[in-house]
């Protein structure tokens, strides 16, 4: 078995200071030593032992004593040193040091003392005190920063919640209107088709129109021709000039001028009344409506919903506290109010239905409709007496004379129309606007009819010469209602971008502009006394406009387009009704 070498062990030793009596011997220093030799460390001279180990066989692990470090006692000195050094007092260093050496010097000191454990320990303590307190502190800003960034991650939370909330809303809103668009758009699709079959055969018949018109046009050539040739010999043959043809043409002219011209009279026509009648609602138009009387105003007390689509116009009955309601459902509507109860429904359009109004003794009701007819219903027979279908487009309102024997309407045709429901015909055409008629209404007990039109318009004329007598201008955009007030003195209209203006009817002038932009003002409508202005807007609410304080009050509650509102008799109740198929109660 082979000797191992010894093995040899590198120990760090401290040299004490105060250690005078040490002899030192010197190291002679060999020149042929190589730099690379004297700057090997530690830990490479340790690696090359081990591999000269591992290469001998040897495999058992050299185990390197671990350096300890031998706590000394502090002494009294250094003590006092350490702590003037500590706080910096420099000075008080520098004498201590002065004195305490010369004490030294002269052997004053032999056994310095020992500073005592418990100091020490109690400075340990201190500075552990004192590593814990920043420690500490540092973990309180540490948490109070967390907190802050809490408090401001609940806070983001609470606003990604309520946005979520508010967004969830807003989908419901749009599932609820998609659905209610497209149960609108089936309702259109057999008005559609049935439209597309009557642009068919109206193509049809002109091309047969045509054909015929150039057969009859060939025929009138060949007629011609032939009478010219009878006459040329009929002339020569009784020797009869050309200036004597020509004096006996004139001849026959003349006498047909003098006989007189035969106007064509239906024998069922009505007479139109030649002086206007008594307004007897003057009377009531002294009573102020009960939104100006009451604090607070108006409020809601009662709502149900009268159709399956939307609801485009309604009507107030003249005697009883009964509305007429039509809708886009192509079906009108009786309801009492306030109750809402239902009395009457009629079916007969074909498309939507737009206007609505009641005869002034409350036994009948006209309607006018996108399939472009006007209907008389009759409620003692319950059922539809008169069809009007002179219009070639929808129509878009009606209106009775306060007779009761004349009913006005008007169409996306241009045109007013005037019919007499006696005779069951047409009496008179109002041509003059050059865009779609959008509404119309009679001045009370009077042979004024008043339109409004999208050619931003407003004409008055007179059913009697069928002429127009006054027209308005001033709105700049298309004009969707208009109504006169109690007294006849005043026209309210609003127009498509929510402007609305009150006009004097006597000296023909804008009195007051209201604007409600950009919400549509679909209809006005003034209450008995004058003073208050209903307006019905497309943003969901009712405004309530007092005319003499200038001030606007809002009815809110409906979640679609307002189409109409009117007041009750004695002004007590608003009713108002609107896209989303409601029909709202305010007192």
């Amino acid at each position: 078995m082979p000797t191992q070498d010894p093995i040899y062990y590198i120990e760090k030793v401290e040299i004490e200071e105060d250690a005078e009596s040490v002899d030192y011997d010197e190291v002679k220093f060999d020149d042929d030593v190589s730099d690379s030799e004297a700057e090997e460390d530690l830990e490479t001279a340790l690696r090359s032992m081990q591999q000269n180990l591992q290469s001998e066989g040897l495999h058992e692990a050299v185990e390197i004593p671990k350096a300890t470090v031998t706590r000394r006692p502090e002494v009294v000195d250094d003590f006092i040193r350490n702590f003037l050094i500590r706080y910096k007092m420099t000075r008080t260093l520098d004498a201590f040091q002065r004195e305490w050496y010369e004490l030294q010097t002269r052997g004053g000191l032999e056994n310095p003392e020992l500073v005592p454990d418990c100091y020490v320990q109690n400075e340990e303590l201190e500075n552990r005190v004192k590593f814990l307190q920043r420690e500490i502190e540092k973990m309180g800003r540490s948490v109070g920063k967390a907190g802050t960034q809490y408090i401001k991650m609940k806070k983001e939370r609470d606003y990604h919640r309520m946005h979520h909330r508010r967004i969830v809303q807003e989908k419901e809103k749009l599932f609820t209107d998609i659905r209610r668009l497209k149960k609108h758009y089936q309702s259109y699709e057999p008005a559609l088709e049935e439209l597309k079959n009557k642009y068919e055969t109206a193509m049809r018949e002109k091309m047969l129109t045509k054909i015929e018109c150039e057969k009859n046009i060939s025929k009138i050539s060949n007629l011609t021709t032939t009478l010219s040739n009878y006459e040329t010999a009929r002339a020569t043959a009784n020797d009869v000039t050309l200036s004597q043809m020509k004096e006996l043409e004139l001849d026959e002219i003349v006498q047909n001028a003098e006989e007189p011209k035969k106007v064509f009279v239906h024998p069922k026509d009505s007479a139109i009344p030649l002086e206007p009648g008594v307004n007897p609602d003057l009377n009531s138009s002294l009573a102020v409506t009960c939104h100006l009387t009451k604090p607070g105003g108006y409020h809601q007390q009662h709502s149900f919903k009268a159709h399956d689509l939307a609801i485009s116009n309604m009507a107030l009955h003249p005697l009883r506290d009964v509305i007429a309601t039509v809708s886009d459902d192509t079906t009108w509507k009786m309801w009492s109010v306030p109750d809402g109860e239902l009395l009457l429904t009629g079916r007969g359009h074909t498309m939507w239905i737009g206007g609505c109004d009641f005869h002034p003794q409350g036994t009948k009701l006209a309607t006018g409709s996108g399939d472009t007819s006007v209907k008389v219903w009759d409620f003692s027979e319950g059922e539809c007496v008169s069809t009007f279908n002179d219009h070639s487009h929808p129509v878009w309102g009606v209106a009775w004379h306060h007779s009761g024997n004349f009913l006005a309407s008007c169409s996306m045709d241009n045109s007013s129309k005037l019919f007499d429901v006696v005779s069951e015909r047409c009496r008179c055409t109002f041509r003059g606007h050059s865009d779609s008629v959008n509404s119309l209404t009679f001045l009370p007990y009077s042979n004024i009819l008043c339109t409004c039109s999208a050619d931003k318009t407003i004409s008055m004329w007179d059913i009697r010469t069928g002429l127009c007598a006054q027209t308005f201008y001033g709105h700049v955009n298309a004009i969707n209602n208009v109504e006169f007030n109690t007294q006849g003195t005043a026209i309210a209209s609003c127009d498509a971008y929510g402007i609305v203006k009150i006009w004097d009817v006597r000296q023909v002038v804008e009195i007051e502009t209201y604007d409600f932009e950009p919400h549509p003002a679909n209809s006005v409508k003034f209450d008995t006394s004058g003073a208050c202005l209903a307006v019905a807007s497309n943003d969901g609410s009712v405004k309530m406009l007092e005319i003499e304080k200038n001030k606007v009050t809002e009815l809110t509650g409906h979640e679609d387009g307002v189409q109409g509102a009117l007041f009750n008799r004695n002004g007590e109740m608003l009713i108002s009704a609107s896209s989303d198929t409601t029909v709202k109660i305010w007192s």
